[in-house]
């Protein structure tokens, strides 16, 4: 009798141990499943636009992409192809471009990544001007962007590189090169 309530407790406590082990299981594959779900995206678009407008109704800027995903982990929204227009009274209105890029949850910081594509068309007050670089850093509420990649501002017929920039695209309008700066020049 005793052989058989041994036998008895032995068939429980394997029972028990392979329900354990069952139910870890299960528990492990649900977190699995939810790291997955965390880090897609929570929802997307294709052909994206956001215009924002000052106080009194005039844009300010305008954000556009090919390919919009908004990612819920971290709040960030992925782009691509991004057309940025930043706005100024009274004059031609910016255009950057880039391959791709990320708006930070904030709404304010957006990190333009790859080739970046900078243009002001001519105006009766102002020339041309086309900047060419990568990986630039865009503060929208200050019209403001930086990147220390390679940089080349060009307002034909002259053209500045150098490494690293700063630039300020409202009134006053304010670029510069940090390092390594050379230029060509033509006199009208």
């Amino acid at each position: 009798m005793t052989v058989l309530k041994n036998l008895q407790i032995f068939i429980y406590v394997g029972l028990a141990a392979l329900l354990s082990w069952w139910l870890v299981q299960l528990n492990e594959e649900r977190d699995a499943e939810m790291k997955i779900a965390e880090n897609s995206p929570d929802f997307f678009s294709l052909g994206y636009f956001k215009k924002e407008m000052n106080i009194d109704g005039v844009p300010k800027s305008e954000l556009a992409a090919e390919k919009m995903q908004h990612f819920k982990a971290d709040g960030s929204t992925h782009l691509e192809k991004p057309v940025m227009t930043l706005y100024n009274p009274n004059q031609m209105p910016w255009l950057i471009k880039a391959d791709s890029g990320v708006m930070a949850a904030d709404g304010d910081n957006l990190q333009l990544n790859g080739s970046a594509y900078i243009n002001r068309e001519a105006s009766k007050t102002n020339s041309a001007l086309t900047i060419n670089t990568s990986d630039l850093r865009v503060k929208l509420a200050s019209h403001y962007a930086e990147t220390q990649a390679w940089a080349e501002i060009i307002s034909p017929p002259n053209k500045t590189a150098g490494v690293g920039m700063e630039a300020t695209f409202v009134s006053p309008i304010h670029l510069k090169l940090l390092s390594k700066v050379k230029g060509r020049y033509e006199i009208k």
